[in-house]
């Protein structure tokens, strides 16, 4: 059995723990109102633009649709990782990186065994997890986080998008936590470029029995030219700030368990340190009683 100091030092040791686990508890809830509202906000405006975008695209009849959506055999690919820059999340930083992985044994195993794949994290953990593993990595987004706006990332989004034009990439993907909830965080893997029709939109457009007949103004090349850019730095922005609701949704759930947690160790402590403490009274009762009857005797 432990001694009373150990178990009054382990008790306080909890405590200060539970302080700590508590207060970034309440720093989490704080900025997930912010960060959750930021997310929220943007989602109609993406879904519409998305909407217009694919009105356009599927009126096209094999037309020029831009670089952005040129299809080419894939032979080099980029994979953006969007992580956090700090731990004590929970799963969330570990979920987003098994998927990566997966996807590399799964979609891209040619690829990767070429040495063909490339990793641009946004997150010090991301870029953290890949360097240890000799990945090629592209650090040069990876403190994004620091200072998260629509311009840093459409500085981020420009790189893929200007990498896939000049073809040093065939296919860009992207892999992030979306929001769903305070405890629940869904991992989305998402092609960046080229651009195509989700399987949503092309069952749409199979099943319109009238062909929407726009009257475009300007053309629907400069609609197409000034479209296409302006979604692809809009869907990084929302998985930014999708992914930087979940990280703080997941730190909240993380830190609310473990403050449970350090009070039920707490509990367990408090047994053991007075289970201790009646055994050291008993001890020393016996002691002074046989004593006593020594001297009698």
């Amino acid at each position: 059995m432990p001694s009373l100091k150990e178990v009054r030092n382990r008790i306080t040791s909890v405590k200060s723990t539970q302080q700590i686990t508590k207060a970034m508890k309440m720093v989490s809830a704080a900025k997930l109102r912010k960060a959750q509202d930021k997310s929220i906000q943007m989602r109609p405006y993406v879904k519409r633009l998305s909407q217009i975008l694919s009105n356009v695209l599927s009126t096209s009849e094999g037309g020029n649709l831009g670089a952005y959506a040129q299809e080419r055999p894939v032979n080099n690919v980029l994979i953006i990782v969007i992580t956090s820059d700090r731990g004590l999340c929970g799963g969330f930083n570990a979920n987003v990186a098994k998927s990566a992985i997966a996807l590399l044994h799964e979609k891209y195993v040619s690829q990767n065994k070429q040495g063909k794949v490339s990793i641009m994290p946004i997150g010090k953990k991301g870029r953290d997890f890949f360097k240890r593993r000799n990945y090629k990595v592209i650090e040069n987004y990876a403190e994004l986080f620091g200072k998260l706006n629509f311009d840093n990332a459409k500085q981020a989004a420009e790189y893929a998008m200007q990498a896939f034009v000049n073809q040093e990439f065939d296919e860009i993907a992207i892999i992030y936590n979306e929001f769903k909830n305070v405890a629940t965080q869904i991992v989305r893997q998402e092609t960046f470029l080229p651009i195509r029709l989700t399987a949503e939109e092309i069952k749409d457009k199979a099943q319109s029995t009238t062909k929407a007949d726009y009257i475009y103004e300007p053309t629907k090349e400069e609609i197409i030219t000034e479209l296409l850019p302006k979604t692809l730095k809009i869907q990084l922005y929302r998985a930014l700030l999708e992914s930087n609701a979940s990280e703080h949704g997941a730190r909240m759930t993380a830190m609310d368990k473990a403050t449970d947690n350090a009070g039920e160790l707490l509990k367990e402590l408090r047994l053991t340190y007075n289970r201790s403490r009646q055994a050291s009274i008993t001890k020393e009762i016996l002691e002074i009683v046989g004593g006593a009857e020594a001297l009698g005797n």
